[in-house]
């Protein structure tokens, strides 16, 4: 059944090493791609550009706008004499918060009265207009709260509900320890499909498969032949990817890094396999780059490494779910921020599993003892 997969193993063994070129490229394309989005792909929004209409002046207002800067979301950056003045900074692009301050503002707060603040935000940008808008409620919210708690104090009373919640799981909420484990998914999918994609189109471009097909080499031999040495070097990125990982954006890794390092096995195999699928079906290595990237946008977007799967449609979560960096998002930020074991994560292992399966056995079976 695998006849001939040692020599393949050693043809492709001698190709990669007389083209060492590619080979330093393969290894150090993913690292530098970690490093640049790692460092640009961040949920953080902080420092959002402020500009403060400010009608009282005095020190209830400055400890206002002091509380609004103390939470590091936003940066006051100017101020401003009108509301034309405010608006026109926003519609400006200047800064993409305003805050106008009301000049009985001290007076309303003396009188336990409420006091109203307006804050203007652009929603142009979704994602810092939502932060804005969700930082400058609690502000106000810890604000009336602590105002509240000292009026109790004075009475000898105490607040009638006290929630003390507990983050069990990134407790700092730092976008890398969430966003870089999944980029590590997406890099090693991209990077690998693409390096088998190519195998048996090049040797196809090459003249070289009619040799191929005049020998004793049985189609599962040849499939796993061409997959174990990009095997090796996808292994190697990934213990390359998850060393920067931990060294350069100081994820720690909670869970079992031999059960981790098991696992991204499995998942290379399954999208080696994927690779060797395309390669089988297309002609030249235009159409393997084009049938690759089918898959390249979709790992990306709806694999739940920057949106969550559970709010998107139906539809897209099944296509989804059809992907193999899907399932391994879910296993490596289990592992390395859950601290997970093979038992809490049996399901996206067994469908990676049964995924990586099906291509190979599909990919052997296409493969066929003639020039298509």
């Amino acid at each position: 059944m695998f006849k001939g997969f040692g020599s393949v193993f050693y043809k492709e063994i001698i190709q990669i090493s007389r083209d060492p070129l590619t080979l330093v490229l393969m290894l150090v394309i993913p690292m530098i791609q970690l490093t640049v989005f790692g460092y640009a792909i961040n949920t953080d929004v902080r420092n959002i550009k402020t500009a403060v209409y400010d009608l009282d002046q005095r020190r209830e207002a400055r400890e206002l706008l002091a509380a609004f800067q103390n939470t590091d979301y936003f940066n006051i950056t100017e101020y401003v004499g009108s509301d034309d003045e405010l608006n026109h900074a926003i519609i400006a692009g200047r800064v993409k918060v305003g805050i106008k301050i009301p000049p009985d503002y001290s007076d309303r707060l003396a009188q336990n009265r409420q006091a109203t603040v307006l804050v203007l935000i652009d929603g142009s940008d979704s994602s810092i207009a939502t932060q804005s808008l969700t930082v400058s409620t609690s502000v106000g919210m810890q604000l009336s709260l602590t105002r509240l708690t000292e009026a109790l104090q004075q009475q000898s009373a105490q607040m009638p509900i006290e929630v003390r919640p507990k983050m069990l799981f990134n407790p700092d909420s730092r976008s890398a320890n969430f966003m870089v484990p999944g980029l590590v998914a997406v890099i090693l999918q991209l990077v690998t499909t693409l390096l088998t994609a190519f195998s048996i189109v090049r040797e196809r471009e090459r003249g070289t498969l009619e040799q191929l097909l005049v020998t004793p080499i049985k189609p599962f031999g040849l499939m796993l032949g061409k997959l174990l040495p990009y095997g090796l070097i996808g292994f190697f990125e990934t213990c390359t990817v998850l060393t920067a990982m931990r060294v350069i954006f100081q994820v720690p890794i909670h869970g079992s890094l031999i059960l981790l390092l098991l696992l991204c096995v499995l998942f290379l195999f399954t999208a080696l396999a994927i690779g060797l699928l395309i390669s089988t079906k297309a002609q030249n290595q235009v159409q393997a780059f084009q049938l690759a990237f089918l898959i390249m946008l979709p790992s990306i977007l709806l694999s739940g490494f920057m949106f969550p799967r559970d709010s998107m449609p139906l539809l897209m979560r099944g296509i989804g779910y059809i992907i193999p960096a899907t399932h391994f998002i879910e296993i490596i930020r289990g592992i390395i921020l859950r601290g997970a074991t093979l038992l809490d994560l049996w399901q996206p292992v067994t469908t990676l599993a049964v995924m990586g399966l099906v291509l190979f056995v599909l990919s052997a079976l296409r493969f066929r003892k003639k020039i298509a």
